[in-house]
């Protein structure tokens, strides 16, 4: 398989969560390709800075680079944020509806961390979506758009509820879009499923001053993604310098045995289930 067509010079992409981490990445890496990108973050200055270091990359093609401020869990800014792109560009073959943020929270604590955590990496991911997308299926050309999942909405660790509940929410709505794009009579849009595995980004940085040996780079990330697009899989699902594909794996398929067995919610942490995910996925 090959890049998807939606890859290429000329094209258009849309990035959220641009000013660090995947979505710079993605910047970066799109912009080599000689796409036009419109790169969207919260905070204005360390997005213009973000912008600065892949403009040459885009001006070595002819492509433009736009940077626009957005706080994703407002409709109205995503809806201008289109808006601005088909100003700028035309067209949009890319969305990654990639911002994301993320606070400690516990299952009765901290109910203003919940609702911002909720309202930017779910209903972000809704709002570029209600936004983008019959647009995207109108140009009638081959587009993708990409929402930015996580393991922990899969697998659900205890440590960080909202956070998980927020994943969960964009892989439940984005099965549905894809469901939906296929079932679009002339629809020539995919909808993708990106889950990185521990990778080294601005929230990573939070704990760590330097790159941890057992996480990857966004570069990483972002490479796996346009490879898996390009052979046409949904889900994509990342590994890491710790945990290999076989190992994610084994415990989303634990996880899902939960529901099956009967087994208490969250069994990989239960003391007395230890002995067996152990032997499970060892």
């Amino acid at each position: 398989m090959g890049t998807h067509a939606a890859l290429a010079a000329g094209k258009a992409a849309v990035i959220t969560g641009a000013a660090s981490g995947i979505g710079l990445a993605a910047a970066k890496r799109f912009a080599g390709l000689g796409m036009q990108v419109l790169m969207a973050d919260v905070d204005r200055g360390p997005l213009e800075a973000a912008a600065a270091e892949v403009r040459p990359l885009a001006q070595q093609h002819g492509a433009k680079v736009v940077a626009r401020p957005v706080d994703v869990s407002q409709f109205a800014e995503v809806a201008a944020l289109k808006d601005a792109a088909y100003a700028a560009f035309g067209r949009v073959d890319v969305l990654m509806n990639n911002a994301g943020t993320s606070r400690t929270t516990g299952s009765w604590e901290a109910l203003e961390d919940w609702r911002r955590i909720v309202e930017v990496n779910l209903w972000g991911v809704i709002h570029g979506v209600h936004a983008f997308a019959q647009a995207m299926i109108d140009q009638q050309a081959p587009a993708l758009i990409v929402n930015t999942g996580s393991k922990q909405g899969i697998t659900n660790p205890p440590g960080n509820p909202a956070y998980n509940v927020s994943k969960a929410g964009v892989k439940a709505a984005t099965e549905a879009l894809q469901h939906a794009l296929r079932n679009t009579p002339g629809c020539q849009v995919s909808a993708h499923l990106l889950v990185p595995g521990y990778t080294y980004t601005g929230m990573t940085r939070q704990h760590a001053a330097e790159k941890p040996a057992g996480a990857w780079l966004p570069e990483q990330v972002v490479d796996t993604m346009i490879e898996a697009v390009g052979r046409g899989s949904f889900y994509i699902i990342c590994p890491d310098n710790e945990v290999t594909p076989a190992e994610d794996a084994r415990r989303i398929l634990w996880a899902a045995g939960d529901l099956v067995h009967g087994r208490p919610a969250l069994s990989r942490w239960h003391p007395d289930y230890r002995e067996a995910f152990q032997q499970f996925a060892p």
